[in-house]
């Protein structure tokens, strides 16, 4: 843009342009110089050593720069403008330009003339107020010597997307702020563009947007510098001092803008990489922080054990180690690396490598350039895969990923041959990277280790329920809890007793963690032992809960217990503190909650237990589960109770079905950080004609009718096949009950319900024990043919006698 003169000539060339020197100087909120840039230096005449951290009002040419202090250097007779400090004075929210003609005191220089943008600034750093000052001076034909106005300049501002070079400035700014961390010198740019773009406004008509003239590139100016300093000292001149000072202020800047711009990296990257205690998402922060601002390319590689969350032997890393890479980030186009060196492949590395010499010291190794011999030598390892276009004559870095001394695994970083090869700075700064990054690694990594072993644990408590018992279907749902630690206290078991009944039962121990865990394993193997000495319901938390007084674990828990009995039709429940059941009435297809005696939680007690029979039908189901899956924080917990009752009368086309709309009907509401246990049984019953029932006496003689009575209904029900085994097996139980019942009356009933249940009662209340029988031994043989051929056997006792039962599988058709 050209600027008009009085007459409407031409301008002179050099005054055309606002592309003028800039001084940049930063100032903190209590007055004093933080950035003193070497425009501003030049400019004004004071070092930058005795400009930071001094009072601005001493320093800059402007009466009263900030808080008033005294300005004893300059004299200002400004007719042109404001001075900087009356401009801000109460406008600390809006930017303010301005034009000084100052009169140095004596003996500090010549005259200035000085065009001012002051930027107010706001943010989390220290930095308050930007001021771009430039020499008025520098624009021919601004004024004459005798002070006679040719004509007005002035400085001014006017939104940047006004100018269409107006993104010089705000991608040249940042030049000349070298002590300012990338985050700062962006919010400080970003500021400044948005308050307004600095122009110089000529004749009050036109305007011109400034952009910062750097002259000759800093490289060519310093190259310049020192041949004229070459010069002079073959000539026998004496070297120029402002040269040299200008020379060591340079490489001061730029070593201090590299240590500032590494630490300002390695800050990046620590708080990018610390988000989160997944080890495969971890390992992706961590290669997607060094690519593409530190190298082009970022291999990672860990020990297997690491990847799989388990342990791994101590020592130094070997030939035979196994690596898993687990990650490669690179700039290359899409799909170059994938098939070379795809990710989830494992291998050794050879003790000639750079890798093997990393992992075995825990020290970077620098490769400047990766040679073709070195090249062949790691091509090597790639079977069929030519590795060599991609790393020869690249620049590469293996830095190690360790934590308290133990190398868990390695970065192999490669830069493309355009760019500057890793330097000794680099090292440092990667191996400051790698021990950042070491750490999130084995953070996660014990994290990902101690959840397997908290999952293992929960797995071996919870137990393997079989989807068929006598007379009932049953399924299971266990879902873990949302916070840290998940492993809770839930369980949920079935139990086998005598009469074909299946004792069914869900708990809860109240916290969280290995403890509570522990505790419900406890509680858990007591209820599994007093549920086959076929205790009443009631009986049974009674004893449970004086079981934990005596653990002394302080623990509570709540504990749901029922009994199905699949021929008389009936359930005999009893509720210690836990929320009620759901019955699904198959007839109707409705569901109620059962009202039960609530009873206190299992560990307070002294509180007696009550308990009730409930009739049901074949084909209904009944739910029991834990409070985390219908409690929500915040939520009365009826609305969840509410929830559960409709959603358990779904129809499903199977109890696996059932289960899961009623965890998605429940789930959706959100909130749930409690795991959850939950049982479903469907409570099929047994028909009269699967059941045979006979009264028998104390006589030997019984022994051959019972033989006659279980061959003759196994073949009414069409189990044939099953007759010599159930018959040998009838004739060893009921012998033992003749030769060993006190009294008169035995028992003896077959049960088909998928298998073949035989149960021998007698009035006699002591078990039965396997006995060591010799060659000469004429009894204790017994229970060892029952042992060998019956699928499943066992015995318990009541309060009239024993019962001694045996399954047989029936033969698949």
């Amino acid at each position: 843009m050209e600027r008009g003169t009085p007459d409407g000539g031409p301008a002179a060339r050099d005054a055309v342009s606002g592309r003028i020197p800039l001084a940049v100087v930063v100032i903190d909120g209590a007055g004093l110089v933080s950035h003193w840039s070497v425009g501003a230096r030049r400019l004004f005449g004071y070092a930058k050593e005795d400009a930071v951290g001094h009072p601005a009002g001493d320093l800059l040419p402007v009466s009263g720069a900030l808080p008033p202090g005294a300005d004893e250097h300059y004299a200002v007779y400004d007719d042109l403008g404001p001075d900087l400090g009356s401009s801000l004075d109460g406008h600390t929210s809006y930017p303010a330009a301005g034009r000084a003609r100052l009169t140095p005191s004596a003996g500090r220089g010549e005259r200035l003339d000085v065009l001012w943008w002051a930027y107010p600034l706001v943010g989390p750093g220290p930095e308050r107020l930007l001021v771009l000052a430039a020499d008025a001076a520098r624009l021919a034909g601004a004024d004459d010597h005798d002070g006679a106005r040719v004509e007005r300049i002035a400085p001014g501002f006017a939104l940047h997307t006004d100018f269409p070079g107006a993104d010089d400035l705000a991608r040249r700014l940042p030049e000349i702020l070298p002590s300012m961390s990338v985050a700062e010198s962006a919010r400080i740019v970003s500021q400044v563009l948005e308050l307004g773009y600095p122009v110089l406004e000529f004749s009050q008509h036109d305007r011109v947007p400034v952009t910062p003239d750097w002259g000759v590139p800093r490289r060519a100016e310093r190259q310049a510098r020192r041949r004229r300093a070459a010069e002079a000292a073959a000539a026998g001149r004496a070297p120029d001092a402002e040269a040299a000072a200008e020379d060591a202020e340079d490489a001061e800047d730029l070593e201090y803008a590299a240590v500032r711009e590494r630490l300002e990296f390695l800050n990046e990257v620590s708080a990018r990489i610390g988000s989160s205690l997944d080890l495969s998402r971890t390992i992706q922060e961590v290669s997607k922080a060094v690519v593409p601002r530190f190298t082009d390319v970022a291999g990672t590689y860990l020990r297997e054990q690491v990847v799989a969350g388990e342990g791994f032997p101590e020592g130094v890393p070997d030939e035979t180690t196994l690596w898993h890479r687990v990650a490669v980030e690179h700039t290359d186009e899409p799909g170059r690396w994938d098939d070379v060196v795809p990710v989830g492949e494992s291998m050794p590395f050879p003790a000639h490598t750079p890798f093997f010499q990393c992992m075995t010291s825990g020290e970077p190794v620098l490769v400047p350039r990766i040679t073709e011999e070195m090249g062949n030598a790691i091509a090597s390892q790639f079977e069929k895969r030519d590795i060599r276009p991609l790393i020869n004559h690249r620049s590469m870095l293996v830095v190690p990923l360790k934590a308290r001394n133990v190398v868990l695994g390695f970065m192999i970083l490669l830069r493309h041959r355009e760019r500057p090869v890793f330097n000794d700075m680099d090292r440092v700064t990667g191996a400051e990277l790698a021990a950042r990054a070491g750490l999130v690694l084995d953070n996660a990594r014990m994290y990902t280790y101690q959840e397997s072993v908290a999952d293992t644990l929960q797995d071996s408590m919870l137990p393997h329920i079989e989807s068929q018992m006598s007379g009932c279907d049953i399924a299971t749902r266990y879902l873990p809890g949302t916070l840290l630690g998940r492993v809770g206290g839930d369980w949920f078991d079935s139990v086998k007793l005598p009469g074909a009944r299946t004792a069914l039962v869900v708990g809860d121990v109240m916290g969280h963690g290995l403890n509570s865990a522990a505790m419900m394993g406890q509680l858990r193997t007591a209820v599994q032992t007093m549920a086959a000495l076929d205790l009443p319901p009631a009986q049974l938390l009674r004893n449970l809960d004086d079981l934990a007084q005596r653990l002394g674990e302080h623990y509570l828990a709540t504990c749901l217990y029922a009994v199905y009995d699949p021929i008389a039709g009936d359930l005999h429940l009893a509720n210690a503190g836990h929320i009620p059941p759901v019955l699904v009435r198959a007839r109707s297809g409705r569901s109620e909650l059962l009202d039960l005696p609530t009873g206190a939680p299992i560990g307070v007690g002294g509180v007696p237990f009550e308990s009730v029979r409930v009739r049901v039908a074949p084909g209904d189901r009944l739910l029991m589960c834990t409070d985390g899956l219908v409690e929500v924080r915040g939520e009365d917990i009826g609305v969840g109770l509410a929830t559960l009752v409709e959603s358990a009368a779904h129809p499903a086309a199977s109890m696996d079905a059932a289960c899961d709309t009623i965890i998605r009907a429940l789930n959706t509401r959100g909130g749930r950080k409690d795991d959850v246990a939950l049982l479903m049984a469907r409570l099929n019953g047994v028909a009269s004609d699967d059941v045979g029932h006979w009264r028998l006496v104390s006589d030997p003689s019984e022994v051959g009718r019972a033989r006659e009575l279980v061959r003759r209904q196994l073949r009414d029900w069409g189990l044939g096949a099953l007759e010599d085994t159930a018959c040998l097996l009838v004739s060893e139980l009921v012998t033992n009950a003749v030769r060993h019942a006190r009294g008169s009356r035995i028992g003896l009933r077959l049960v088909r319900s998928g298998r073949v249940l035989c149960e021998v009662e007698d009035q006699d209340p002591s078990l039965p024990t396997l006995l060591s029988a010799g060659p000469g031994d004429e009894f204790g043989r017994g229970l060892r043919v029952v042992t060998r051929f019956a699928k499943e056997w066992g015995t318990s006792s009541g309060s009239s006698g024993k019962t001694v039962w045996f399954e047989l599988e029936p033969p698949r058709r």
